[in-house]
């Protein structure tokens, strides 16, 4: 069993994270540039499909060329304490979790900052350096496959859509696990995505879970039992 754990807001607060970065932006460069940062990561995020904060920067910088308050919010977040923003227990969760299957993080995001996160926040040494960062990982499960082997996969997410896709594309090959913390959660079209096989309140009820919780939740596949 392969068990893929998201990051921000599954195992890290990124919501947290992008608060402190309101009050640095607020504090350092003013409320006005702090809303244009803001309206420039969201513009970003709906082309991509991820939030890019460093490319944010990139793209700000453009429009003001000489606003060298972007000089501090860039070091700010390269030097962010990422692992101070771990859910409690998230580091212990991982390495419980390492004994009921392969643990490994799929995350979405871009090349540079995502990795770093992941680095810095000790989560990349937790899973022995199994790290898939993709644009799109809904789309990417093939390669997925092809890098980590398994009958079975556990997906652990924030996010409702996401785990709803993957569960079309593996079907009783994957176990759904949501966990409701984040923004994502408490959307307002959360609904209409198909509910995932477990549901949990917060990343530490995972520990509760054992490998038959996990396998079981699954619904076997029609006409013969799950491999």
């Amino acid at each position: 069993m392969v068990i893929l754990f998201d990051v921000d807001n599954t195992l890290l607060d990124n919501d947290a994270v992008t608060a402190d970065l309101s009050v640095h932006l607020h504090r350092e460069a003013g409320a006005e540039e702090a809303r244009e940062y803001f309206r420039v990561l969201e513009e970003l995020r709906l082309e991509l499909g991820y939030a890019d904060y460093l490319g944010t920067l990139q793209r700000y910088r453009a429009a003001h060329p000489h606003d060298f308050q972007l000089l501090r919010t860039s070091q700010f977040l390269v030097d962010y304490p990422f692992r101070d923003r771990l859910y409690p227990g998230a580091l212990e969760i991982l390495e419980q979790a390492s004994t009921r299957g392969t643990t490994a993080i799929l995350s979405d995001g871009d090349v540079v900052f995502q990795p770093l996160k992941v680095a810095r926040a000790g989560l990349w040494h937790a899973v022995g350096g199994r790290v898939l960062i993709y644009v799109h990982k809904e789309q990417e499960l093939a390669d997925v496959e092809r890098r980590l082997s398994s009958a079975h996969y556990v997906v652990v997410d924030d996010k409702r859509r996401l785990l709803a896709a993957i569960k079309s594309e593996w079907g009783a090959r994957v176990t759904t696990v949501w966990v409701k913390q984040g923004h994502y959660a408490a959307a307002p079209d959360v609904e209409r995505y198909t509910r995932a096989d477990i549901v949990l309140n917060g990343i530490g009820e995972f520990s509760h879970l054992s490998a038959a919780d996990l396998l079981e939740a699954a619904p076997a596949p029609a006409g013969g039992p799950r491999p």
